[in-house]
């Protein structure tokens, strides 16, 4: 039988690879022929090979070789270092301390630990182990069916679910449908009266355009009369308004405008009947204008900063807040602090009949605001909350202050987008947010102040009105037909005229007969 394909084959030669091999070289590990064998033991190398029959290398103990010393065989084990050693590893520092045995005795530890664990594997995990594998197709149609049981009662839950949500629809459409029918009714009847109303204006216009003589008396009515005046010999004092005497009713007009120079106009306070203090917006300079429109004298900020609010005291003073925290007094041409704030930024200020002053002031977080009242640097009044413990003031933004001859403190709140009053005692009168007109925008208060009657006008920029008010919050009318251009600043002279501050086109406008 050909040795290359047989099933069973000898030992070859390591170096020919052809010869049968029945020698052995303990020293190379390799087989041998006998015509490779003299040639082996002829090799230059130091080494010195030691060659045996095979048969001979089979029934001898085969040592492992060294790492260290290729030379040598190992008959012992180092249990610290875990690795076989050979005797001049032993006679080395390398080892020494520890503990050492017989090689073939490891083997026969560690085959026993083998066997140990083979039996492990055999009597105890391996069943185990089929134990589980076992139960799981029954676990796996534990869970199929589970499975199936809760899919049904999701499936039922479902069901109800969709009933109640249909019900819940199927009502919701119906208050729809009545709602709807109850707006379509008011709405037709809301309709039916403007059209109504329509054809009435028109019958009026028609009526207006044909020409007919109006007689005298009816004039008469139209224009108005004048009551009988008392005249005394006693003089007069004119600082004081007097609060009944009659007013020429009439239509509202202007009768004078001063040109500012400011490009962003924000506030004008009265200085008697000799003129007006305006103040402007991203200007330190305050000026003083005769009523000819000439301007007298300006004053700029103690600071350099813009003046927030400016205000002319009963006794002829000039008042204006800083944001620095400080409200100040002109006398002549010097400037004072008059009152420093820890914690709040003044706004605006108001100087009552008293000679008090009322300064309408913001926290530095710009969370809350509320009114001072002030006599001289001493604070006699704060006004923040309502009876129920909520303020009355939004935080922040635009906000003006006027005192009533009745003595209420009335605040324009642009941002709350309404006049809030409260008497002296700081108790809520009410709130004005605007008319209910449809021709009316969204109701943004200004400027404020108050006449000789107990009027209240603020400015009202986004409609270019100044609305009018009874001392108890009623609406009475617009001041409409003066071309005004974004009102912002508000202020009385004791004859009841009126003087408004353009902010666009930088204007002071007189106007009288204004109810």
């Amino acid at each position: 039988m050909d040795p290359w394909y047989s099933a069973q084959d000898v030992v070859r030669c390591t170096l020919c690879r052809v010869s049968a091999a029945p020698m052995y070289c303990e020293v190379c590990h390799i087989h041998l022929c006998k015509g490779c064998e003299e040639k082996h033991l002829s090799d230059s190398s130091k080494l010195v090979h030691n060659v045996v029959s095979f048969e001979q290398y089979l029934s001898t103990l085969n040592y492992p070789k060294c790492r260290k010393h290729p030379t040598e065989r190992c008959g012992l084990h180092c249990e610290q270092c875990d690795i076989p050693i050979c005797a001049k590893c032993i006679s080395s520092d390398k080892h020494l301390g520890h503990k050492q045995v017989d090689i073939f005795q490891n083997f026969e530890d560690k085959k026993e630990v083998l066997q140990k664990e083979l039996q492990e594997l055999e009597e105890s995990i391996y069943p185990k182990y089929q134990e589980i594998a076992s139960a799981t197709p029954v676990q796996k149609a534990d869970l199929s069916k589970n499975s199936k049981k809760l899919t049904r009662a999701i499936n039922k839950q479902g069901e109800i679910w969709h009933r109640k949500i249909d019900t819940i629809i199927q009502k919701l459409k119906s208050n729809v449908e009545d709602i709807d029918s109850k707006h379509l009714v008011v709405l037709n009847k809301q309709e039916d009266e403007i059209t109504r109303t329509i054809s009435e204006i028109t019958q009026s216009i028609a009526d207006l355009k044909k020409p007919w003589d109006i007689p005298t008396d009816q004039l008469i009515k139209h224009f108005g009369s004048l009551s009988a005046l008392s005249i005394t010999t006693e003089e007069q004092d004119y600082s004081k308004p007097t609060p009944d005497r009659v007013l020429l009713k009439g239509v509202p007009h202007v009768i004078t405008t001063i040109d500012t120079g400011y490009k962003e106009l924000c506030g004008v306070s009265c200085l008697s009947d000799t003129g007006v203090w305006t103040r402007g917006w991203a200007n330190n300079k305050m000026k003083l204008y005769n009523l000819q429109g000439e301007l007298v004298k300006s004053v700029q900020t103690k600071s350099g900063n813009i003046p927030h609010d400016i205000e002319v005291t009963r006794s002829g003073d000039l008042v204006y807040t800083d944001y620095i925290r400080t409200v100040n007094i002109v006398k002549n041409t010097e400037v004072r602090t008059l009152i420093r704030l820890q914690g709040w930024k003044p706004h605006s200020v108001c100087s009552t009949s008293s000679g008090d002053l009322l300064v309408v002031m913001d926290s530095d977080d710009w969370k809350q605001t509320k009114v001072v009242c002030y006599s001289g640097s001493t604070e006699k009044q704060s006004i923040q909350y309502n009876d129920k413990g909520q303020p009355l003031y939004s935080s922040g933004r635009d906000k003006y202050v006027s005192e009533n001859r009745n003595l209420d403190i009335c605040v324009s709140d642009c941002k709350a987008r309404a006049v809030v009053v409260v008497n002296q005692a700081g108790k809520l009168r009410f709130t004005y947010t605007g008319p209910r007109l449809f021709f009316i925008k969204t109701f943004t208060p200004a400027g404020i102040t108050t006449d000789s009657q107990g009027r209240i006008l603020t400015a009202d920029g986004d409609n270019n009105y100044i609305h009018i008010l009874d001392q108890d919050g009623q609406f009475l009318g617009f001041i409409s037909n003066c071309h005004l251009r974004y009102p912002r600043g508000l202020c009385m002279d004791f004859r009841d005229n009126l003087f408004v501050a353009e902010y666009n086109t930088g204007k002071v406008k007189k106007i009288m007969n204004y109810i």
